[in-house]
């Protein structure tokens, strides 16, 4: 299952944002530092508004959607990489994720105490990068030592890893997240990705802003856009209370309250959204009379793949996928329809699943 860390200093909002989107009060949320010890785990389901169309359309009992796993982690401090605060601990749970969402505050209220006294959403963005950047340079080194020997004897897979690690202590050095497809590939990101560095994680910078400033933003979160700009992250503005009083509503409640503030979707759905985008992620999905069901895959992946999701017999036994486009069913109403007028084609091996492919697979054990 794909897993998100919500991460950032303490008392910039964290737990107060994993309460709204597991719509649970099981993560504490208070006015001190360090009150996310263990990291709080949820699942939380993708909103995806084809699924209820479909079970309607199929006329089934059961819908299954595609879900991300958040991970609540303890407030970094800076020196964390040597050991200040949790820092240890934090760094362990961060390495554990596939992407990162970084809460940055951008609200104004002196009744909430910030850790270092003030509300600088660029200086908190480096404190943390920083220490992430420093904790990696600590296990890129080690490494460097670990190989040392192989290096010196000409083994040419110590020599092309070496090579790697030293650019990336370079890169590591700039204090920043690194999009390593851009700076390595082929083996050498191979390599990269090996590390499970946290400078090499997808990031979305989250600026956790009042209720008044959700709408149109504020200084903060401008520098919060153009810092992120200058990185190749995205942002997402997101006002974690709100976010917590819209799960305790009804759907229509939810809509109405968001439309009273000038909202057509909750921040919560805009920043799941965004992982998608950021990991570049697909749904296709498998639609009958049981349940309608939606599986994640990446960009790109073939039908086998796809087909492998669901079960490791269907990707080796894989003989050809019957796909449907999402739109062309809801326009039919059926299969059968569907089948009448030529849209759903057979595809082999070669086939890119597209995002909202309904497929069925054929395949022999």
């Amino acid at each position: 299952m794909l897993r998100t860390g919500i991460v950032g200093l303490p008392n910039v909002g964290k737990s107060t944002l994993f309460n709204a989107l597991t719509c649970a009060k099981n993560a504490q949320s208070a006015n001190y530092p360090f009150c996310t010890i263990e990291p709080n785990v949820g699942v939380v389901v993708v909103p995806d508004e084809r699924l209820e169309i479909l079970k309607n359309l199929c006329k089934c009992k059961e819908i299954i959607p595609t879900t991300i796993e958040f991970v609540d982690i303890a407030g970094l401090v800076k020196g964390a990489s040597k050991g200040e605060g949790l820092g240890n601990q934090f760094l362990h749970n961060i390495r554990e994720v596939d992407a990162i969402i970084q809460v940055v505050r951008c609200f104004d209220d002196e009744n909430t105490i910030h850790v270092a006294g003030r509300v600088n959403p660029l200086d908190d963005i480096v404190i943390i990068n920083t220490e992430l950047a420093l904790a990696d340079m600590s296990s890129v080194e080690k490494r460097i030592v670990r190989i040392a020997k192989q290096v010196k004897s000409g083994d040419k897979e110590a020599v092309l890893e070496d090579k790697v690690l030293k650019k990336l202590m370079e890169l590591l050095s700039e204090g920043t997240f690194i999009n390593i497809k851009d700076c390595f590939e082929g083996d050498e990101l191979q390599i990269v990705k090996q590390l499970n560095l946290m400078s090499t994680k997808p990031v979305i910078y989250a600026a956790n802003v009042s209720e008044f400033d959700l709408k149109e933003g504020n200084e903060y979160t401008k520098a919060v856009e153009n810092y992120a700009k200058a990185h190749n992250a995205e942002v997402v503005i997101i006002s974690a209370r709100i976010e917590e009083e819209l799960a305790e509503l009804s759907p229509d409640e939810a809509k109405e309250y968001l439309n009273d503030l000038g909202i057509e979707d909750s921040g919560i759905n805009r920043m799941i959204k965004a992982v998608y985008n950021l990991l570049d992620l697909r749904t296709f999905i498998t639609a009958g009379e049981k349940e309608v069901h939606a599986w994640t895959i990446p960009a790109g992946a073939k039908a086998p793949q796809a087909a492998g999701v669901i079960h490791t017999d269907f990707e080796k036994g894989f003989i050809r996928a019957e796909i449907t486009p999402y739109e062309d069913f809801v326009a039919c109403g059926s299969y059968a329809a569907c089948k009448d007028k030529g849209l759903t084609r057979i595809e082999g091996k070669d086939y890119e699943i597209q995002d909202g492919d309904l497929v069925h697979f054929r395949f022999a054990v």
